[in-house]
């Protein structure tokens, strides 16, 4: 016959638990309860701070926008793992500091890579000397026109 003891900590991470399921479900219900139950018309506007909206909302953002964002969240996710470094510097030691060397080196290898990439340029593409020029369209020959209209001859 065996004993479980569970450890206390378990149990405060069990009241936690139960704590967050009965508050989530007190908000969610409550706004079930509480809530409207008719539509109104303005109901499908978007919430303007009591403006009416002017023009279509749906405006289309460069992709540039998302790029910057992901690489801004992944920089500065990276910072993480410094200050973390940063706390225990004295414990993890020379081979820490390695570790951590390493870690900024890889991060400024994939920055340098980005930047010469062009993932970071804003504006339009600058002029490119070295690259030939397309032919405008009206510089080009015109194709014979057709002599007869009777189709392919046998």
């Amino acid at each position: 016959m065996s004993h479980h003891v569970v450890p206390t900590n378990f149990i405060g991470l069990g009241f936690y638990v139960i704590a967050i399921v009965a508050m989530v479900t007190v908000m969610i219900g409550g706004s079930y309860v509480l809530g409207p139950r008719k539509r109104g018309p303005a109901d499908t506007n978007p919430f303007e701070s009591g403006i009416i909206p002017a023009h279509d909302t749906q405006i289309r953002f460069p992709s540039q926008f998302y790029i910057v964002a992901m690489l801004f969240v992944v920089f500065d996710l990276e910072m993480v793992f410094v200050f973390a470094w940063a706390v225990a510097a004295r414990e993890v030691g020379w081979v820490g500091y390695g570790a951590i060397v390493a870690f900024l080196a890889f991060l400024l290898v994939a920055l340098a890579y980005l930047w010469r990439s062009g993932a970071l340029e804003w504006g339009p593409k600058p002029y490119d000397r070295t690259r030939p020029r397309s032919i405008p369209r009206r510089h080009l020959p015109t194709p014979e026109p057709w002599t007869s209209r009777k189709g392919p001859s046998a």
